[in-house]
């Protein structure tokens, strides 16, 4: 009798389990990393360009993902059918990354966060035309509500508003993007391919442009640079192992604890306290935010009737 063919083991993502408290507090423990990381990004903003403050933090990213990019490694992952996709999706996250920078060199901390929480309202209209989903009427007006955030904390027309505060608007509308795409991704793609990819696109594209903005860094700099690079890799790869245990809709509003963490070490490094203003349009943020999460747990509870729903991977 002829032996049974030995066939290489396929690689699979880890399934998905339903423990939402865990998921819950990983949330929590990744936000801790991304205040970390933007903190101190608006610390080396002060001797850095944002693009090579961007530069250092991606290429941290990359030498993490390393072992994911080597033939030889078991977490080789760089087999894809989606390779446009992929490098697309670095750029819209090295778009996202260095628009917010730029931002802190000018803005308190509190500030540019707030406003940056407003993507989930940009993922709500782009998912109408990139994922097919339908917005009903009471999203939209949690929309517009948020919309009303942003603009209390922006102020335009006032002698409060800075031309920078569009920085984190754009970088809102670039991590939509990013994650409209990851959800695009989402059913056939892995995680560690997904950052692997990313990591790539965006230290490809900032080692072209950083030579023109060069300034040597102190080591004082590096050290803060890797701190920035190694933070936000941890809090998004922690983000991504929260996701294995709870929907998005159930661990999206605890993301919003990242606001507290922000304008505790802002007031403690740069003496920032956001103004009656600023908490006012957070909370209008906030509200909207969690309404939308809200209507997408009613959404999904709904869509448990019809099989093979993937979860989105935000």
């Amino acid at each position: 009798m002829p032996l049974p063919e030995s066939r290489p083991a396929v690689r699979k993502a880890p399934a998905r389990a339903d423990r939402p408290f865990k998921g819950i507090a990983l949330i929590l423990v990744s936000t801790v990393f991304l205040g970390t990381s933007d903190v101190t990004a608006k610390y080396l903003s002060a001797t850095l360009p944002s693009i090579e403050i961007t530069w250092i933090r991606f290429l941290v990213f990359a030498l993490i993902m390393s072992p994911a990019m080597l033939p030889g490694s078991p977490l080789f992952a760089m087999q894809t059918n989606r390779p446009g996709l992929h490098l697309l999706r670095g750029a819209a996250l090295l778009g996202s990354s260095l628009l917010f920078i730029s931002g802190l060199r000018f803005l308190p901390i509190a500030e540019a966060s707030a406003t940056g929480f407003v993507s989930p309202l940009f993922v709500t209209a782009l998912s109408i035309a990139f994922l097919g989903e339908k917005v009903g009427l009471r999203r939209w007006i949690a929309t517009a509500v948020g919309l009303v955030g942003v603009l209390i904390i922006l102020r335009p027309g006032t002698s409060a508003f800075h031309p920078a505060a569009f920085f984190p608007l754009v970088s809102a509308l670039a991590w939509a993007g990013t994650l409209i795409m990851t959800r695009m991704m989402s059913g056939s793609e892995r995680s560690l391919t997904i950052m692997a990819y990313s990591s790539i696109a965006g230290l490809a594209i900032l080692t072209a442009l950083v030579p023109f903005v060069w300034v040597t860094p102190t080591w004082h700099d590096i050290l803060f640079g890797i701190l920035i690079g190694v933070a936000s890799t941890a809090g998004q790869w922690i983000v991504v192992l929260a996701f294995r245990y709870g929907d998005a809709s159930v661990l999206a509003p605890f993301s919003y604890t990242q606001l507290l963490w922000v304008s505790m070490l802002g007031f403690l490094i740069f003496g920032e306290l956001p103004d009656g203003w600023t908490i006012l349009g957070a909370a209008f943020i906030v509200a909207s935010g969690l309404y939308t999460a809200h209507r997408e747990r009613i959404r999904r509870s709904q869509l448990l009737t019809v099989p093979g729903e993937p979860s989105p991977n935000a």
